[in-house]
């Protein structure tokens, strides 16, 4: 008999070894003994609307080796994300603020996203596969393969609200054995589009240098993917979505001398990325307005890799950030699936 997603909760205790965490923190760490928080900052007057003063940027775990891909289970108030050189999905618990080890061996997952029943979908490097945790545990295939040969190594991924899984693939995690294991990659770098009814897996972009972090519009009409190997400098793309292709490519934001990686958009359609190039001027988050204009800043002190929103009232941005995971409660909501 399927058990409830609340055993999710359990899972943890039965697939976990005794990977444990280090109980340093990143050096100097401290939150900020003043409100407004001064990591906070409105490069346009526009973002102040979505700055909380009395909200600080906390540190609610650390001591992992490279933490990616954060997804939010609003059910179990709990944050999961991959700490991928340590094979491991990681998990928070809001309730009691204890971080302990959800999967171990998880396959060097990267990116993670849930499925309009609440599932969790995985991209795993190791195994070069995309994923889906059932309730009672099961983890089923849903693609690892494309036109007979393996997938490279599935990084990011988002699922839209008609239940087709949308990811990127390049070959980042087969490069050499600290994000999984080498291998040779046999397929380009494609954009993949699973359909839900038919399991079909179709190619919707391939010209994409580097294809990373990937995230819809509110409205779902625009598609957003960092290239993150442009040159001179990684952009973040845009497409229009008709009737689940992808047409009039363009430049959204050209990142200069900084390096986007995750993204996720607000209810107001501004894109919020995860930044840097492990310089303190550059690491944490950057908020850019819906035409593409840069209007807010959080700095870290350490590179963002990914973020998404989450907390009672998505109203609480949980970013990834190299060695550990920081939280920040901001006055807007991630969109919500349609």
């Amino acid at each position: 008999m399927a058990t409830s997603r609340r055993d999710l909760l359990k899972l943890g205790s039965l697939a976990t070894a005794s990977l444990m965490l280090s109980p340093k923190s990143v050096a100097a760490w401290a939150p900020s003994a003043r409100y407004p928080d001064p990591r906070i900052i409105a490069v346009d007057d526009s973002f102040r609307r979505y700055m909380l003063s009395s909200a600080k940027v906390e540190q609610i775990a650390t001591g992992n080796r490279w933490a990616e891909g954060p997804v939010w289970f609003g059910d179990m108030r709990m944050l999961l994300w991959s700490d991928i050189p340590n094979n491991a999905i990681m998990r928070w618990n809001e309730v009691t603020g204890e971080t302990d080890v959800f999967r171990h061996p998880a396959n060097y997952t990267n990116g993670h996203a849930r499925d309009r029943q609440g599932r969790l979908i995985s991209c795993e490097h190791d195994t070069r596969r995309i994923t889906r945790t059932e309730f009672d545990g099961t983890i089923r295939v849903l693609a690892d393969s494309f036109d007979g040969k393996p997938l490279n190594s599935p990084n990011d991924i988002v699922v839209k609200s008609d239940g087709s899984v949308w990811f990127t693939d390049p070959p980042f995690g087969i490069a050499g054995f600290y994000e999984g294991h080498q291998a040779t990659p046999q397929l380009p770098q494609n954009v993949y589009r699973l359909d839900p009814e038919s399991r079909k897996l179709e190619v919707v972009l391939g010209d994409v240098k580097g294809p990373n972090g990937l995230c819809f519009s509110p409205d779902e009409k625009t598609l957003f993917v960092v290239e993150s190997r442009a040159t001179p400098n990684r952009l973040i793309l845009a497409w229009d979505v008709v009737n689940n292709t992808l047409q009039n490519k363009r430049v959204h934001i050209d990142c200069g001398n900084g390096t986007a990686d995750g993204i996720a958009c607000d209810v107001d359609g501004n894109l919020w990325c995860g930044w840097g190039t492990g310089t303190e001027e550059l690491d944490g988050v950057r908020v850019f307005n819906p035409q593409g204009k840069h209007i807010g800043t959080i700095q870290l002190p350490e590179r963002c890799a990914n973020l998404c929103f989450g907390g009672e009232q998505r109203n609480r941005l949980f970013m990834a950030s190299s060695t550990s995971i920081y939280s920040l409660y901001v006055n807007t909501q991630g969109a919500k699936l349609i």
